[in-house]
């Protein structure tokens, strides 16, 4: 019979062991993520500029509550798993939200066959009802009423601006990681929509569409 040192000594070694093989496991899963983002953030053409500002540290989507048109409860960790393309505006939506909402249908639309691979989001922080006539616009659309506090706490915009000025772009994995500068046009649309382009050709190893929008339905 072995020794009480020695059983235990070999209970160690296959510990060990085991906790090598499901590293190199998870070295093996997430290597096609890490490359990627190794490639866009870190093996970079000179002379190549970023139109959107990249945000470091990124900033995970809060565990949150939100709420659909339809009044139905999720939480914001619930839109990880595609790139998003957020804006931020209260429900009477004037103006600059109305603008922001066709520069994301646009942007998205201009990804042709990766449209798919990018959810545009609208982030209302107030009760005030959304327009009927806005409605059929955002079919395609994923509309959620979220805290005040909780966008404030999560998103930040440029120093001098308000949060509703600007576009953001989250990561599939749920991260915060491009914020775009305030006032887009159609003519700086087109400097973003580059910006997209890099990410989702970065990252077209791993990320595949795999999230319907959501419907939405009035209050």
């Amino acid at each position: 019979m072995p020794s009480p040192e020695r059983a235990l000594a070999g209970d160690a070694r296959r510990t060990g062991r085991g906790r090598w093989q499901m590293l190199a496991v998870f070295l093996v899963c997430a290597a096609p993520v890490i490359a990627s983002y190794f490639t866009y953030y870190v093996v970079r053409p000179e002379g190549r500029r970023n139109f959107g500002e990249l945000i470091e540290p990124q900033r995970a989507l809060p565990d949150q509550t939100a709420v659909n048109l339809g009044g139905q409860v999720s939480t914001l960790k619930a839109l990880k798993g595609q790139w998003l393309l957020l804006s931020v505006a209260g429900g009477a939506c004037d103006a600059s939200c109305s603008n922001h909402l066709y520069l994301q249908r646009q942007l998205r639309e201009g990804m042709g066959k990766d449209r798919d691979r990018i959810d545009w989001v609208w982030l209302i922080p107030d009760a005030a009802p959304v327009s009927d006539k806005l409605l059929p616009a955002l079919k395609d659309a994923t509309v959620l009423r979220v805290a005040p506090e909780v966008l404030s706490d999560w998103l930040k915009p440029a120093p001098g601006h308000q949060l509703a000025e600007h576009l953001y772009l989250v990561d599939p994995m749920g991260n915060w990681m491009m914020r775009f500068p305030a006032g887009l046009d159609l003519a700086a649309g087109a400097k973003a929509k580059r910006d997209l382009e890099r990410v989702l050709r970065a990252s077209a190893s791993w990320d595949q569409a795999g999230r319907e929008p959501q419907a939405p339905a009035r209050q």
